[in-house]
């Protein structure tokens, strides 16, 4: 790959359409986060050197620690430098505001739904078939679903390593005793409205308490994931034209919001609920289900907890799949000089990354890297299989300067859905609600 100087320099312009891009927030505050920038920069180093930034805690954080040990130990000619930053916004404006001062690190992650915008304030270098042919990652070897969906204008500028779709935890002693398992243990299906409601049902007749929980009290990323897959399901759409114009279907809209009231409405789920309260009661045989991300898996595998997971019911799609779900990519913020070393150095690195995929795929996510994902190995594992095409059906977060994981988007629909939930708001005030606020950002032309 040839690179060169960049010559458009440091503009304020630049500053602030790339922090925008990073925190969805338009101009506001990017000035203001410069002053924190400094102090996890990437300082220039010696050319065997490489820097990786990345935003993992919990068991996502050790289990990338033990990748980094293996491939230090593989590969002691390169000096790895690995930095841990807050995940959200945070994470993504300071890796805006280090690109654009010409100290990025090598390497970074960054999720699908969010590098585009990075890719569009011209902060991500392109990957190039022959560099990526070089080092074995052609696109045949990555899920099709992601691999398509991470593509700007028909150009890669990231790998994706996961999938992390919204997922269904169950207490497989609760559902026996409900009679909600078959002659093999497994989970019985039960993919339409009515069916859900019925095992939600027998599930809380056991517990004496509630059947399932999902978490909406001072969260908005959850509530935003169950209502995003039922919503998918059933073909809605919440906007068009890279966001500029919002397209929420209130019949389809209204549809989901009601059948999501009426599980706090009729005392299935419990309201209110916040994400560790709604932990505790799956860790404590409180519920019989739990809706959340797959990466919970560590939390019930150290409570000792006798579960499992399979695929969020597709309660709406018929013979359509859809749940929400997003994509850990790797990618390469756009470097002052890069020369061919280093981009080797930089795609070894993330070769090794993908070739560890059974590690990461330990921690509940669905791995994309081909070799592994269609491995035996990866077939035995369980419950991780259980919800593997969830990747295939992935929805993932509609395209806008303004949206994506953690972003703006989230938060305003999170909180509507959330009031729905409470009892606070009904479905038609809670669509009114999303459409008025991202309208506004819609009409707000794109600082990139």
């Amino acid at each position: 790959m040839t690179n060169h100087p960049d010559p458009r320099g440091f503009t304020r312009r630049r500053l602030l359409g790339a922090t925008a891009a990073a925190i969805g927030l338009g101009a506001t505050g990017a000035l203001g986060a410069c002053s924190t920038v400094a102090g996890g920069l990437s300082a220039s180093r010696d050319t065997g050197t490489l820097d990786f930034w990345n935003l993992f805690g919990g068991g996502d954080g050790v289990r990338m620690q033990q990748m980094l040990d293996a491939f230090r130990a593989e590969h002691p000619e390169i000096e790895l430098a690995a930095v841990t930053l807050a995940w959200g916004n945070p994470y993504y404006t300071k890796l805006s505001l280090a690109t654009l001062g010409d100290r990025p690190p090598e390497v970074a992650i960054a999720h699908l739904t969010r590098m585009k915008n990075l890719v569009r304030a011209d902060l991500l270098e392109e990957l190039l078939p022959e560099d990526l042919a070089r080092h074995g990652m052609t696109p045949d070897k990555f899920n099709s679903r992601a691999w398509e969906a991470g593509l700007v204008d028909g150009k890669a500028y990231a790998l994706p390593i996961d999938t992390h779709p919204f997922v269904m935890f169950y207490n497989t002693d609760i559902c026996k005793e409900a009679g909600l398992l078959d002659d093999a243990g497994k989970l019985k299906p039960f993919d339409s409205e009515a069916g859900f409601v019925d095992a939600m049902t027998k599930a809380k007749q056991v517990t004496g308490t509630y059947g399932g929980a999902v978490a909406f009290t001072s969260e908005t990323a959850t509530p935003w994931r169950m209502f995003q897959s039922f919503y998918s399901q059933l073909g809605g759409q919440m906007l068009a034209d890279d966001g500029t114009r919002v397209v929420i279907d209130d019949a389809k809209a209204t549809r989901a919001l009601e059948f999501m009231a009426g599980l706090t409405r009729d005392g299935l789920f419990p309201n209110p609920i916040d994400y560790q309260g709604s932990i505790a009661m799956m860790a404590n045989g409180d519920i019989g289900f739990f809706f959340q991300g797959e990466w919970e898996i560590t939390t019930f595998q150290t409570a000792k907890l006798p579960f499992s997971m399979t695929l969020f019911p597709n309660v709406f799609g018929g013979g359509t799949y859809a749940v929400q779900g997003d994509s850990h990519t790797f990618v390469l913020p756009r470097q002052p000089h890069r020369d061919q070393a280093r981009l080797d150095r930089s795609l070894t690195f993330v070769r090794s990354m993908l070739d560890q995929s059974k590690t990461w795929t330990e921690g509940g996510h669905v791995p994309l890297w081909l070799p592994f994902a269609d491995s035996p190995e990866y077939a035995q594992m369980s419950p991780q299989s259980n919800y593997a095409s969830a990747a295939d059906g992935a929805a993932y977060d509609a395209e806008g300067w303004y949206s994506g994981s953690g972003s703006n988007f989230e938060i305003i629909t999170g909180s509507a859905i959330g009031d729905v939930l409470a009892g606070a708001s009904t479905p038609q005030q809670a669509i009114a609600q999303m459409r008025g606020s991202l309208e506004q950002l819609a009409r707000t032309a794109s600082p990139l």
